[in-house]
């Protein structure tokens, strides 16, 4: 008997090896099948193309002014459609243009931009953003990608840089999240704090998304986007500037600071 069972044991073995290579190939089938079914990943220029229309112009309109809109900043269609995140500090100061009404403008499929009040709007300027409410008919949100970016991740922003002395066009711009920092950076000393960093202070610091990448004037309020999904993972709010603000165009740092999408999806829902 000891020795039927010796002689067994090999093809007990080849059998029992022969099932796992049986299961390992059918697990391979199934993989593969998955990964014919599953959408392969856009393209940059098809992230763009279709991220376009849903980022605005933001400014104020006066029928008696010249020119009559005045371009302040960039936003973006989030949640149904009928709301433009933006910057706070894209904003005009309350009360600071009386005969002006606070406007966005769509880019239609013909190419023409069409003016569209700002109905209501919601602020939060610890964070430095704005939700506008622009009414019906709604545009194409764009997906929110709340979890916070890892590091090197590599992004696509769009907005107007410069404002009305590229005419208007949407420019998109190509980076990577270098650091994800605290905003409220400490002063080397209590002469260095204004009034800015006093009311950070105060609300407490959260972090802001880091980016090697150029951005500019106009920028402002606009998305920073995931390269690979197309999902806004923030919304640009400043730039270091090397010297003074007016060399930001001849001398950009390209050094840019984006704040964390997840805190519009917060506004969203208050």
């Amino acid at each position: 008997m000891l020795g039927m069972q010796s002689a067994l044991r090999p093809g007990c073995w080849t059998w029992a090896s022969g099932v796992r290579n049986v299961v390992a190939a059918l697990a391979l089938l199934v993989s593969a099948a998955h990964a014919q079914n599953a959408s392969p990943l856009p393209s940059t220029a098809e992230i763009i193309a279709r991220s376009k229309p849903s980022v605005v112009l933001v400014g104020t309109f006066n029928p008696l002014a010249n020119p009559r809109f005045a371009f302040r900043g960039t936003g973006f269609a989030v949640a149904d459609g009928r709301r433009i995140a933006t910057n706070a500090h894209v904003l005009p100061e309350s009360g600071s243009e009386q005969e002006s009404q606070l406007v966005v403008q769509v880019k239609q499929a013909n190419g023409a931009w069409e003016i569209r009040k700002v109905l209501d709007v919601s602020l939060e300027r610890s964070h430095d953003l704005a939700i506008l409410d622009i009414g019906a008919p709604a545009l194409r949100p764009l997906p929110l990608k709340t979890e916070l970016p890892q590091e090197g991740t590599e992004v696509l922003f769009i907005g107007f840089p410069i404002g009305g002395a590229l005419g208007f066009s949407h420019v998109s711009h190509r980076g990577m999240i270098s650091a994800i920092t605290p905003v409220a950076l400490p002063a080397p000393s209590s002469n260095s704090l204004n009034a800015r960093n006093l009311s950070q202070l105060r609300s407490g610091a959260f972090n802001i998304l880091q980016m090697d990448a150029v951005a500019y004037p106009g920028n402002s309020g606009g998305p920073v986007l995931d390269a690979r999904t197309g999902e806004v993972l923030g919304v640009i709010n400043m730039v270091l500037i090397k010297n003074t603000k007016e060399s930001v165009l001849a001398q950009p740092s390209g050094i840019s600071y984006a704040i964390p999408i997840d805190n519009v999806a917060r506004i969203l829902q208050r």
